[in-house]
């Protein structure tokens, strides 16, 4: 029953272990699972501790509702919302992060990227822009001190199960993911990712008695691991079905799937190339694009090429619409 699965995920720890293996982390402590990815990634950008000046730094190509979450920061703490450099292809030029790091004068307190945006095929280079955060903050002595380190927040929802992930390369802060896309579990479910020395600065903007100990008739501690940004109530099924598809993207190989799906992407991207009336609109640097491929049909509204695609050829595409 439900009680005894639950003693399977909190006891023995087999989701949080996989995860674990799955991204590289140090260990369990540092995964918490959520409802989703959103849950997750809102839990820790909300507990960062912003002044009225402090700017966010994100891309141009950045998921909606995190944007969207930034604005809402924006007007209750009055941070300041800027753009890192990019390069012509629409990626970020992390060879011209640090610089821009430094132009904000000390302002800059989180570095926030998707790493592979709902459209277009491109990825972000999130290790090389990691290693520039990192030489920034040691520059400027925060990086034994992370109350003041620059904060790197990592959106993997559309990278985690298509390709490699490695955080302590990444060298994130943060990192979210979900069930439901390229790991192909289910939906309702995802974790987070926090850097063990980075838990401190990070205060989760809800709790409750599994998140922090009930310790004094006034008072309460947090708990010691990420999971002070879970909640007590959870389906446990789901989170046992995040488990298997975790293994069984790790019985398979994420090396193997990488290469799998992007073979797949170029046989498609070629074979659709010659259709009359499609333009495609994947950005990025073509051998390093991902398995998200974006197009359109002259004279083919998307919603109707979508349900048409799919009721005569079971063919499962994805309408993408602003503020998605």
């Amino acid at each position: 029953g439900g009680y005894e699965a639950g003693d399977e995920v909190n006891e023995a720890r087999a989701v949080y272990d996989s995860i674990t293996r799955l991204i590289n982390a140090h260990g369990p402590h540092e995964i918490a699972l959520a409802e989703s990815a959103r849950v997750g990634w809102s839990m820790a950008v909300y507990g960062i501790d912003f002044k009225a000046g402090d700017v966010i730094l994100t891309t141009g190509v950045e998921y909606g509702a995190n944007y969207v979450a930034f604005m809402q920061l924006r007007d209750q703490k009055g941070v300041v919302i800027e753009q890192l450099p990019h390069t012509p292809d629409g990626c970020v030029d992390a060879s011209r992060v640090e610089e821009c790091l430094r132009s904000f004068g000390g302002r800059v307190k989180c570095v926030a990227v998707t790493h592979i945006p709902t459209h277009g095929g491109l990825v972000n280079p999130c290790y090389d822009i990691g290693a520039a955060v990192e030489s920034y903050n040691r520059s400027t002595g925060a990086l034994d001190d992370p109350s003041k380190r620059v904060l790197y927040v990592v959106d993997a929802c559309q990278t985690v199960g298509q390709m490699p992930v490695d955080v302590q390369r990444m060298r994130c802060d943060v990192l979210s993911a979900t069930s439901r896309k390229f790991l192909r579990g289910p939906r309702g479910v995802g974790f987070l990712y926090v850097r063990e020395d980075a838990l401190a600065t990070l205060t989760p903007p809800t709790l409750d008695h599994y998140a922090a100990a009930w310790s004094s008739s006034e008072g309460y501690t947090l708990h010691p691991t990420a999971r002070r940004f879970e909640k007590w109530e959870s389906s446990v099924a789901l989170r046992l079905g995040l488990g298997a598809a975790v293994e069984y993207a790790l019985g398979i190989g994420l090396d193997k799937i990488w290469e799998r799906v992007r073979w797949l992407a170029r046989y498609m991207r070629a074979r659709i190339s010659g259709i009359r009336g499609l333009v495609h609109h994947d950005t990025g640097v073509g051998a390093d694009r991902c398995g998200i491929v974006t197009f359109s049909l002259k004279g083919w509204p998307a919603a109707k090429l979508k349900d048409a695609l799919q009721r005569r050829y079971r063919i499962n595409t994805t309408v993408s619409t602003i503020g998605q």
